[in-house]
Parts: structure tokens; C-alpha cells; sequence
């Protein structure tokens, strides 16, 4: 069992930059890769991040490749998106979760509760 508790979210300017962690309970959390995902109001919640389990690995949705980067701590059992650069369109919903696969934009069996990013233009 792993429990996922996501921050670092809020309201910033277009150009700006914003780093979420996700911090994960459990012994477990290096055995995990980690992603991130995010939902905007009416639309589907779509893949954005994952890192392999030593980190060293990692794999982007096209829409944020080269302004999004995802890293973890395992001594830390954290995960952290650092993104610049961000557009009004990045404005979501943003969630970690853990899988036991990678890569994968699917296959993830822990979920965080969330938090909230918004990009003012």
C-alpha cells in the first residue's frame, strides 16, 4: 500500500515556474515508478510524467517536453515536477501516482488527492 500526498500548487503568471511534490508512505516507494498526471475543468485527465524506480529514466507527454522535469529522492520517498516556462493551458488539476510499470501512461495503482495549479495570462 502506498498513500500519495501532492503540493506545491498555485497561481502563478504565464512565463513562470512552479515545483510540485509528491510525497509517498511506505517502504515500498523505490520499488515504484512515479508519474504525473493532470485534468483540466471538462476535459479527460491526461499523462504528463513518469520517472523510473532508481530515477534514472524518464518519459514526457510531448506537451511539456522541454519545460517539465520529473525527479525523485528515494531516501526522501518524494517525487517533484519542476516546470517553467508555464502557459495557461498547463492550468489543472495536477495528480501523482505510482506504478508498477514503466513506462506507462496507463497502468498506475496509487493515486494522490491532487493539487490545484493555475497559470494566469
Amino acid at each position: 500500500q502506498v498513500q500519495l500526498v501532492e503540493s506545491g500548487g498555485g497561481l502563478v503568471q504565464a512565463g513562470g515556474s512552479l515545483r510540485l511534490s509528491c510525497a509517498a508512505s511506505g517502504r515500498t516507494f523505490s520499488s515504484y515508478a512515479m508519474g504525473w498526471f493532470r485534468q483540466a475543468p471538462g476535459k479527460e485527465r491526461e499523462f504528463v510524467a513518469t520517472v523510473r524506480w532508481t530515477g534514472g529514466s524518464t518519459y514526457y507527454a510531448d506537451s511539456v517536453k522541454g519545460r517539465f522535469t520529473i525527479s525523485r529522492d528515494n531516501a526522501k520517498n518524494t517525487v517533484y515536477l519542476q516546470m517553467n516556462n508555464l502557459k495557461p493551458e498547463d492550468t489543472a488539476v495536477y495528480y501523482c501516482a505510482a506504478s508498477k510499470s514503466f513506462p506507462t501512461t496507463q497502468l498506475y495503482d496509487y493515486w494522490g488527492q491532487g493539487t490545484q495549479v493555475t497559470v494566469s495570462s
